[in-house]
């Protein structure tokens, strides 16, 4: 199921954002950035549709993907 970013409050948004910047083996390439920076560029993905939030009942898993 997919989640637009509207639907969730600020804090649930940020709660998710959270959660993927925070992964192990996320990936922002050759330069270190600071948490707030990955959130930033998190947000922005997923308000120009170039990320998307997904939710997987069976599993109770939420996470962000990129969108083809």
């Amino acid at each position: 199921m997919k989640i637009r970013p509207s639907d969730l409050s600020d804090e649930a948004l940020a709660g998710v954002i959270d959660s993927f910047v925070l992964k192990e083996g996320t990936d922002y390439g050759h330069r270190d950035y600071s948490i707030q920076e990955k959130r930033d560029s998190v947000r922005k993905l997923l308000c120009s549709g170039k990320a998307e939030i997904v939710y997987d009942k069976e599993t109770d898993y939420i996470d962000i993907v990129s969108t083809p």
